[in-house]
């Protein structure tokens, strides 16, 4: 199983990344996890704009989902002339609705379903192409959800967006990568339910057992390198900030 970091800046795209957008690949399957602002250019550094096969929204919000509106384009006015079969598209209930509203001009605009085959997601186990995945809803103010792929004896979770959250340790449980946000800085926000700070997200691989933690989702204003350390300091295993364009193997 391989990871790609297509994206990672929080909230809106940094100088040097775009927004959340993780690529995974096994067996020849491409799954997408979230397609936030400006991840649809940088996609295509890694994988042709028509080889997904299936797409994880973790939730609705802008920096996680826009570019899909750019992709519906894309795969509705096939360069070729032809038309793409509809993608699997895994995202928080309304999703279809959300993303149209973002795209047509009015209601009887093109339907997203001609070229997305939506799929409400609830927390569960189910099967993507060759992954084995889990989710849980996290602590968001919208519904929003975690996500553990796993194929081949080996796992990644991805938390979305998140706060503190006793569903997303236990998801987390032994994986060999987690790849959990730190949006903000410790003893500077305290917002319940809304995002993790860099110890915050070490205190959960800690508990979780991680065997590797990737901080991602962190904000252009936000000082990575002190949320790194802050991880650091709770969690003994190896830990590292996400760069856009880095490949794991799993």
């Amino acid at each position: 199983m391989k990871l790609t970091v297509v994206g990672c800046s929080g909230s809106f795209p940094s100088a040097g990344s775009a927004c959340s957008s993780y690529l995974v690949e096994a067996d020849g399957f491409r799954l997408l996890l979230d397609m936030g602002n400006g991840a649809l250019g940088e996609l295509q550094r890694h994988v042709g704009l028509y080889d997904l096969d299936a797409i994880f929204l973790s939730h609705l919000h802008a920096d996680h989902c826009i570019d899909m509106c750019g992709y519906f384009v894309a795969r509705y006015y096939r360069f070729d002339g032809g038309r793409c079969d509809a993608i699997p598209v895994y995202g928080p209930e309304g999703t279809e609705q959300r993303l149209t509203t973002a795209y047509a001009d009015t209601p009887s605009d093109k339907s997203m379903s001609e070229v997305f085959d939506f799929h409400t997601l609830k927390p569960g186990s189910f099967d993507i192409g060759p992954f084995s995945v889990r989710t849980e809803k996290v602590a968001h103010p919208v519904d929003t959800f975690a996500i553990r792929v796993e194929h081949g004896g080996r796992s990644l979770t991805y938390s979305g967006d998140t706060g503190i959250c006793e569903p997303l340790v236990e998801l987390a449980e032994d994986t060999d990568l987690f790849l959990c946000e730190a949006a903000f800085t410790h003893g500077k926000e305290d917002v319940v339910g809304l995002h993790l700070n860099g110890r915050e997200a070490g205190a959960h691989a800690a508990r979780a057992r991680a065997r590797r933690l990737v901080l991602t989702h962190i904000p252009p204003w936000t000082d990575a390198e002190r949320n790194l350390a802050d991880a650091r300091d709770v969690y003994a295993g190896p830990a590292e900030l996400a760069v856009p364009g880095t490949v794991y193997e799993i």
